[in-house]
């Protein structure tokens, strides 16, 4: 059940993604004939779409974490035993819980800085664009943690903790 949940949450970000990226290409699309056309532009054009874009790489990174399709390599842990690969899937999966919550504690650290600090373009907080961080590190973590646990319950399929 918590399996489905997560599969759903990483469906729903993936529908925001592509609306994320729809919204992009029109403000870049838009804001490149105004200037050519007509010699002015949208003036959030630029700050939006870079905000979108750093969103959209942070919540790219949690649905590729969901689908195991982060790059690789299994040199050293394809020639060892089924224990050997579950092994250091679980120290992979503890390492990567650490690096969650140093991301976090960073993006919360930035998120309290810049709380009243507010964009050049749009004037809103920019501790809505460290947010990000905070959003892929909580995400990150129960995803991993969902994993560990189905590996140390034994719930895993050998090809899973390849």
């Amino acid at each position: 059940m918590f399996e489905k949940l997560i599969a759903r949450y990483c469906q729903m970000l993936s529908r925001l993604m592509a609306a994320s990226l729809a919204v992009m290409v029109v403000l870049v699309f838009t804001n490149v004939v105004l200037r050519y056309a007509l010699n002015s532009g949208i003036a959030v054009s630029e700050e939006l779409s870079r905000w979108l874009f750093v969103w959209l790489t942070f919540l790219g990174g949690i649905v590729a974490l969901h689908e195991r399709a982060h790059l690789g390599t299994d040199i050293l842990v394809s020639r060892l035993s089924v224990r050997g690969k579950k092994i250091c899937l679980g120290l992979g999966h503890l390492l990567m819980l650490f690096v969650c919550w140093l991301l976090f504690k960073g993006a919360l650290d930035q998120v309290k800085i810049n709380w009243d600090t507010t964009s050049a373009a749009m004037e809103v907080s920019m501790a809505i664009f460290y947010a990000c961080g905070l959003v892929f590190a909580v995400s990150g973590a129960v995803i991993l943690l969902a994993d560990f646990w189905r590996l140390i319950t034994g719930q895993m399929s050998e090809d899973q903790a390849q």
